[in-house]
Formats: C-alpha cells, sequence, structure tokens
C-alpha cells in the first residue's frame, strides 16, 4: 500500500521489502555497538538519538540513527535533510496535514526521502504516538535537517 503524506516530490514507502529489512537489521546490528545508550538530541524533544558513525569510504558523510515520538497532538514540522532519510514506523498513528483529511500511517510502513526533498508539516491527531526509527545519511557538520516555508 502506498502513503502519502505532504513532500515536494515522490518518495519511496512500502509495507515491505528490503527498505525494510535494512532498517530493521541495522538497528539490530547498533544495539550491541551501543549498548542501549541512548542520548537526547539537541534539535527536538521528541528525537532520541542512537548512535552517529562517519560514513566509512564517503568522506564528509555520517550515519546517524535515531528514534522519535511524536505525541498525539504535537506537529511535525516541514523539513529536509542535507541527504537521505530512511524511517521504519515502529507504532503507527493517524496524522493529518493542514486541509487534508486524516490518514493512517501504518505501524511496519517504511519511507525514504531524498537528498532535501520537503516532507513533514502534519499533526499527529488520535490517541496514538507516532514512534519512528529514523536513518539519516547526510553532509557531516551541517545540522540534520532544517525547517522548509
Amino acid at each position: 500500500m502506498m502513503e502519502s503524506l505532504p513532500h515536494d516530490r515522490p518518495c519511496a514507502r512500502s509495507q515491505s521489502g528490503p527498505l525494510r529489512l535494512l532498517l530493521v537489521g541495522f538497528a539490530l546490528s547498533i544495539t550491541p555497538a551501543i549498548g542501549l545508550r541512548a542520548e537526547p538530541s539537541a534539535d527536538t524533544a521528541q528525537r532520541v538519538e542512537l548512535h552517529r558513525a562517519d560514513l566509512s569510504g564517503a568522506p564528509g558523510m555520517e550515519v546517524v540513527a535515531s528514534i522519535t515520538e511524536y505525541r498525539p497532538g504535537e506537529h511535525l514540522e516541514r523539513h529536509f535533510h542535507h541527504g537521505i532519510e530512511a524511517a521504519y514506523v515502529v507504532q503507527g498513528a493517524t496524522v493529518q496535514a493542514p486541509g487534508k483529511a486524516p490518514m493512517e500511517l501504518a505501524t511496519g510502513a517504511s519511507v525514504m526521502h531524498l537528498r532535501e526533498i520537503r516532507h513533514g508539516g502534519f499533526q499527529i491527531v488520535g490517541d496514538t504516538p507516532l514512534k519512528l526509527f529514523t536513518v539519516h545519511v547526510v553532509d557531516k557538520g551541517q545540522p540534520l535537517y532544517d525547517h522548509a516555508p
């Protein structure tokens, strides 16, 4: 099932397949390395950074793994990344973009946003928080994301 969240250009979304396996495999592989130690991020209260490392073979790039939780009533502001974002929906929720009908972002769905694709801009509605596991492959030294109009 294809999901359609607000963004400027199409992005990959699927219920299963290689992206889902990659994200789940990455999550399982970093758990021993980080010893389940998580640190709050400086950019937003909703995101907890699990691990950050240089991307081998790609000078100037880094990989950032995080868990993000948005509670009902909270907004995910429109933003973009200086690289690629892949996300796995750990706990689905109902979301709503301005002027649009509410839609379900299902548990188990995966999402990928390419460099500088503006996305987000919705509110969590209903009673269930939205929980995402994200992996960003981004330019080192740049903010993880920038707000977009």
